[in-house]
């Protein structure tokens, strides 16, 4: 089986998949395929919002009702789970529509909204209006990401091409999650001194 046909058959589970364990790379990449037109673009996003929204609801649950397990237990002992509460209980809309945005805050953001005591329906329905906004910038990002390579005169033929794309969209990705890490760090270390 030729991997265009694989992907075309598999991708947007795996999208799906993907966005709810390792999230921006694979749904970057599956607009990055959905604009080779192996993927629709638009199946890219709603797989990608289904996989992330259902991982993040069932966090925020365990986080709302397993309080006293080991499993939350290990995640409230984490320093990003003190930050993450912190932004919730200051601005819980807007930290619901912005977590997935925040790396290092992936996992623990939807414990800590669930802990903090956000009502499931609210929850339920900001999470998946996020996730599709989440959806929709990342896969377009891996989308221009293609139509940039297009430009230069690159078209991905073979695996190990779409493997040097998908390396090169990676390290782009974990560039702009480090940066707005830093951001994040320093704008909490700031908050700390003026107090």
């Amino acid at each position: 089986m030729r991997l265009d046909h694989f992907i075309a058959r598999y991708g947007l589970f795996a999208v799906g998949v993907g966005a709810a364990i390792e999230g921006e790379t694979v749904v970057a990449t599956g607009g990055l395929f959905a604009h080779h037109g192996v993927l629709p673009f638009w199946g890219v996003v709603l797989a990608a919002a289904i996989g992330s929204s259902l991982l993040d609801q069932a966090l925020f649950l365990a986080g709302r009702s397993a309080r006293d397990s080991a499993f939350i237990a290990r995640i409230r002992a984490r320093k990003a789970f003190a930050r993450a509460l912190d932004a919730v209980e200051r601005h819980p809309t807007g930290f619901i529509f912005a977590f997935r945005f925040l790396w290092g805050l992936r996992t623990v953001s939807p414990v800590a909204i669930g802990t903090a005591g956000v009502e499931w329906r609210r929850f339920a329905a900001l999470n998946v209006v996020a996730a599709l906004i989440w959806a929709a910038a990342v896969a377009s990002f891996g989308y221009v990401f293609g139509t940039g390579l297009a430009a230069i005169g690159a078209k991905p033929r073979s695996l190990e091409h779409f493997i040097l794309a998908i390396a090169a969209l990676g390290l782009l990705l974990a560039g702009a999650g480090w940066l707005i890490r830093r951001r994040w760090t320093a704008r909490d270390m700031g908050d700390e001194r003026g107090s």
